[in-house]
């Protein structure tokens, strides 16, 4: 019998390079998909999404390939009902609790699509997404509530405009195309780590 365990995340606070906007000793596989915010405007909205593919399936290198745009259409038969797509999020928390980035928080990624969030429209132009590993109908892991807490503290320090009663579902902003993170994400376990990181720091 194999035992596999997951990866135990470092307690220590996460850290954004002003100057890049890149997390400081994660994971980078940056996107061409994304461009720059409307001048002046800085990000104020924290946007939670929930992402598996295949659909259903987790590990692989296929999320990495989506948002960089090398999803290769024969590799399962779904890749070529997204093929052509160009889309991204600033980063995934897998579901051992890796972070990977794929854009620099200060740009705007193109994660939300048509959406709207206390009477402003287009949400990608004001938010951060961040993509956890996982479906509608799996809960999600300890590692990756710890670290999306670690994320969103270490975004609020970086970005002062950010703060925790700003941080959504992508439910929450387009509610007639989107259902993630999900009825199984527990907001009020987020809210409480991300409530003791932010007292930590």
């Amino acid at each position: 019998m194999t035992i596999t365990t997951a990866t135990i995340p470092d307690s220590a606070p996460l850290r954004v390079d002003a100057a890049t906007g890149l997390l400081v000793g994660a994971r980078q596989v940056l996107s061409p998909h994304f461009d720059a915010r409307p001048a002046g405007v800085k990000p104020d909205l924290l946007v939670v999404h929930g992402i598996s593919l295949p659909p259903g399936e987790f590990g692989g290198p296929w999320i990495d390939r989506l948002f960089t745009g090398t999803l290769p259409l024969d590799a399962h038969p779904y890749f070529r009902a997204i093929a052509g797509t160009r889309v991204s999020a600033h980063a995934l928390v897998r579901r051992d609790g890796e972070i990977v980035q794929y854009v620099p928080f200060g740009a705007r990624a193109w994660h939300a699509g048509e959406s709207e969030y206390d009477g402003r429209r287009g949400c990608n132009d004001f938010s951060i997404g961040i993509e956890l590993e996982g479906t509608d109908e799996t809960a999600y892991t300890d590692a990756q509530y710890e670290e999306l807490a670690r994320l969103a503290a270490a975004l609020f320090d970086a970005y002062p405009s950010l703060g925790p009663e700003h941080v959504v579902g992508h439910s929450d902003i387009a509610p007639e195309r989107k259902t993630d993170p999900g009825p199984l994400f527990n907001w009020r376990r987020l809210r409480t780590l991300v409530e003791e990181r932010t007292a930590l720091r």
